[in-house]
């Protein structure tokens, strides 16, 4: 047996609720709509399936047997459905309980806490997990639909088709000296000067790494790298011991503060890492993608203030 094509989910929605209510005036009521819609409905109905769901007395329609039995399953199909369409929705990552945010490790320090705050009050029922890892790690889960959004460098992020980039803020790159550094107490420093010095690197993949080889090209010297580390605050402990010298932005002054100073770099080797989201643009219109960007507008606006 074919589906006749006049049944739909929507009229078994108005018929359930007539059904609720007992008359069309309140059930119109009920679906913000007119009697005569209500009616029509439910007369298409009767048409699609074939056979009277009601008896008139009057201007009454008095339930029949058939009337209840459609009740009973109806009710469990539009359940059903619902919740088909929920579990798509969240599987595709649309209005899930759960948001997937990737982040630099750098970005913990001020931008992701503060997100993640503003998101929560927008969204208080949402649970999120926070993924830490590398600019070409973090767009490589995005693209895979495994991140629902990803905080990054957008100077190491190469333009997607698939994907929007709303810009967050932008950071200076500073050398990074322990405290009791003869570089410590300059205004700024010439790159050149430190031809010969030790340095420590983040590994390939992330963006300050990147950074670090254009600053150093610059300065016309391949650097003696002694080690290279695997995230920003591993490499934080490695300077304030005395290990290298880092470059690094300024957003992570904060951390090591006593131990470890950021000394401005000459103007000629000025370098800046702009901050921002990434998205796919499949996920757009994501109710917990929206109140994401909104927080990051926000933040935005309060950086340039």
């Amino acid at each position: 047996m074919q589906i006749d094509e006049e049944l739909t989910l929507k009229k078994l929605e108005i018929f359930l609720a007539f059904m609720r209510s007992g008359n069309l005036a309140r059930a119109a009521s009920e679906l913000n709509t007119s009697n005569v819609s209500v009616h029509r409905a439910i007369h298409s109905l009767e048409n699609a399936l074939r056979c009277p769901l009601f008896k008139h007395e009057g201007r009454n329609l008095i339930p029949l047997e058939s009337a209840y039995v459609l009740e009973e399953k109806a009710r469990k199909l539009v359940q059903d459905v619902v919740e088909t369409v929920r579990l798509t929705r969240e599987a595709a990552g649309f209005s899930a309980e759960r948001f997937k945010l990737g982040s630099l490790y750098s970005l913990t320090v001020k931008t992701v806490p503060q997100l993640i705050m503003g998101l929560k009050i927008r969204r208080s029922e949402l649970n999120i997990d926070l993924i830490l890892g590398s600019n070409i790690d973090l767009m490589y889960k995005l693209k895979n639909m495994e991140l629902d959004a990803i905080l990054v460098a957008l100077n190491d992020t190469d333009p997607h088709p698939d994907c929007e980039q709303l810009p967050l803020f932008s950071d200076d790159i500073f050398l990074a000296v322990p405290v009791d550094s003869p570089f410590a107490e300059q205004a700024e420093v010439d790159l050149a000067d430190l031809r010969e010095s030790t340095f420590i690197t983040l590994t390939q993949g992330f963006a300050t790494h990147q950074d670090g080889v254009r600053v150093f090209e610059q300065a016309g010297f391949e650097p003696n790298v002694a080690m290279q580390v695997n995230d920003i605050f591993t490499l934080l402990s490695m300077v304030s011991s005395g290990v290298g010298y880092a470059l690094l932005p300024g957003r992570i002054a904060a951390v090591y503060e006593n131990r470890v100073k950021l000394i401005p770099l000459q103007a000629r080797y000025h370098m800046q890492q702009h901050i921002g989201v990434v998205f796919l643009k499949a996920k757009e219109r994501d109710p917990n993608l929206l109140a994401l960007l909104a927080e990051c507008r926000m933040y935005s606006l309060g950086q340039t203030a």
